[in-house]
């Protein structure tokens, strides 16, 4: 059972609601753990703790892994704790000072051996959930994607990520079907710092989407509504070296593609 008396849990329910900050404080000391586990250590009933564990998904506090009844749920990190200040309409100056003062001894105390390899992020809250991560990368994302399902998905969501991603200055490698959206996209490489190639859209009609970037392989499936983060350096790296292997085909077909369409070519090499 967490420590009540805690100054940091104290100091905690100063941002969270009480409940709220007895469960996270719990996934915090826990790593990843099964609801029962979870209510027994903040003291909750499990009805509840079910209740406290989705409000904490939804605030980008906690995620969860696998399907009932072997669901699990993991802390994220304390970090986010400002995110969600600052995005509250009530801004205090106050809390947002303690919760940066917290933040540093929360992050001691974050139990990250058991981390899952695999996060699930559903519906179109959690796509961009997933999304946002990729404005993590400190290298250039390569990708598979394509455009069309991806605006439908989240319709107005993604000029202004371009933008962001650009100002980051995160690269993407983009391998897209050629359809007019594909191709529109391409048209903007230089402007979006991108380099695209363009694939026969009958042959490479890619869904779900895929990012590659750092040690993280990010997976949206626009159809179902689902977003899945897979951290691995091994798979990760694994993915890299199979992009690199699909580019170089890729390009040869963004060649052809470009000829018998009269498309040029807008984009710079990193």
């Amino acid at each position: 059972m967490i420590n009540q008396n805690s100054p940091l849990y104290q100091g905690l329910k100063t941002i969270l609601s009480e409940k709220e900050a007895a469960v996270y404080f719990a996934l915090l000391e826990l790593g990843k753990s099964t609801v029962s586990r979870i209510a027994r250590s903040a003291n909750i009933n499990r009805t509840t703790g079910y209740d406290i564990l989705d409000r904490l998904v939804r605030l980008g506090l906690a995620s969860v892994s696998g399907k009932e009844p072997k669901q699990e749920y993991v802390a994220e990190s304390p970090d986010n704790l400002e995110k969600l200040l600052e995005s509250r309409i009530a801004k205090s100056r106050e809390k947002l000072k303690k919760a940066k003062d917290l933040i540093p001894q929360l992050k001691s105390m974050h139990n990250v051996q058991e981390r899952p390899k695999v996060r699930f992020y559903e519906g179109t809250e959690g796509l961009k959930q997933v999304y946002e991560d990729t404005l993590t990368s400190r290298e250039p994302i390569k990708a598979y994607a394509n455009v069309e399902d991806m605006h439908n998905a989240l319709p107005g969501y993604f000029p202004e990520y371009y933008k962001r991603r650009t100002r980051a200055g995160i690269f993407i490698h983009a391998v897209l079907p050629a359809n007019a959206a594909g191709i529109d996209r391409a048209s903007k490489d230089k402007d979006e710092a991108r380099e695209t190639a363009l694939v026969p859209a009958d042959q490479y009609f890619f869904s779900p989407e895929i990012n590659i970037y750092d040690n993280k392989i990010m997976i949206a499936s626009w159809r179902e509504k689902l977003g899945i983060i897979i951290e691995s350096n091994e798979i990760a790296e694994a993915m890299k070296r199979i992009f690199k292997l699909a580019w170089t085909e890729a390009k040869r077909l963004d060649e052809v593609i470009r000829k018998d369409q009269s498309i040029s070519h807008d984009s710079t090499s990193p």
